[in-house]
């Protein structure tokens, strides 16, 4: 740069700081609004006892859409969703705890997969582009390494159909002793050199080895779907590792601008989904979603 133009440039900035105040403006930049749809998980509708039912609780309540389980009735979640207008933007598998991609037993894994295949088959019928996947579980008789090497097997032959349908097999964070750091997380998804995997990240369960925002940075563009939940460190501390999830979204342990902000940065334009205690009545759903519109800085 000249000398002459970089004397310009600082006269500038400089008037810019003197100016600003005296006409209102901020030097504090806006917190940024996440202009993207509001989603509810299906286990977090808690009243209705059929699909329509749900779906139309979630409508009500001023949701987007509904992430499903899979191996639900087909027609029955098409018709709830041609009927409420509400999109299926994910599936959650509903079968990958009890057939882990990462048990002893080759017979348990292979119908796992055949679990994940029928998953990836649901969301392609209802249009959703996305399924989430617990890859395996670290235990006592399931060693660290063993569940790296065993379910990144089993992903691989379901992986075909992945790409082949166009949905993308998101792999999310819970408490299976597995994938315990975002370097970690972010290496098991590049490893499969595929478009179609990618990573649920669930900001509530994170708060136990971690902080959302970091987690958020470093996945970046791996991120294809985010779980919006809560968690209370110190409730867990006094009560028991499981309590922690038991406090209202925005009053945990989470610092909801700092993880919009992330998520701002890296370019996150996709779903949020609550996965989340407190919608048992319509009141209760209502609620939720008034919280996550919150969160997002959107106008209610």
């Amino acid at each position: 740069m000249k000398r002459r133009e970089f004397a310009e440039r600082t006269v500038a900035a400089s008037l810019g700081m003197l100016v600003a105040p005296y006409f209102g403006v901020s030097r504090t930049e806006p917190e940024p609004v996440l202009l993207i749809k509001k989603g509810i998980m299906w286990g977090s509708i808690g009243f209705g006892t059929t699909i329509l039912e749900k779906f139309q609780a979630a409508k009500a309540a001023g949701f987007d859409g509904v992430e499903v389980m899979s191996h639900l009735n087909r027609e029955e979640v098409l018709r709830a969703s041609k009927e409420t207008g509400l999109v299926v933007p994910s599936v959650c598998g509903a079968l990958h705890g009890k057939y882990s991609l990462s048990d002893p037993d080759p017979n348990v894994r292979a119908q796992g997969v055949d679990a994940l295949k029928v998953t990836l088959e649901d969301a392609k019928i209802y249009g959703a582009d996305t399924i989430l996947l617990v890859p395996g579980r670290v235990s006592e008789t399931v060693s660290y390494d063993a569940c790296w090497d065993r379910s990144i097997a089993e992903i691989k032959k379901a992986l075909p159909l992945a790409e082949k349908l166009g949905v993308t097999i998101a792999i999310e964070n819970v408490w299976n002793n597995f994938l315990l750091s975002p370097l970690e997380a972010s290496r098991y998804v590049d490893q499969f050199n595929s478009p179609m995997v990618k990573f649920y990240f669930d900001c509530g369960n994170v708060l136990v080895v971690g902080w959302p925002e970091q987690w958020i940075r470093i996945l970046g563009k791996r991120i294809a779907r985010i779980h919006i939940k809560e968690y209370s460190r110190k409730i867990a501390d006094k009560q028991g590792k499981w309590a922690g999830f038991g406090v209202a979204l925005q009053e945990g342990d989470n610092n909801w601008p700092a993880i919009v902000k992330a998520l701002d940065e890296v370019g996150y334009h996709s779903w949020a989904t609550i996965e989340q205690p407190g919608g048992e009545s319509p009141e209760g759903l209502k609620d939720l979603c008034l919280r996550l519109t919150n969160i997002l800085g959107q106008n209610p």
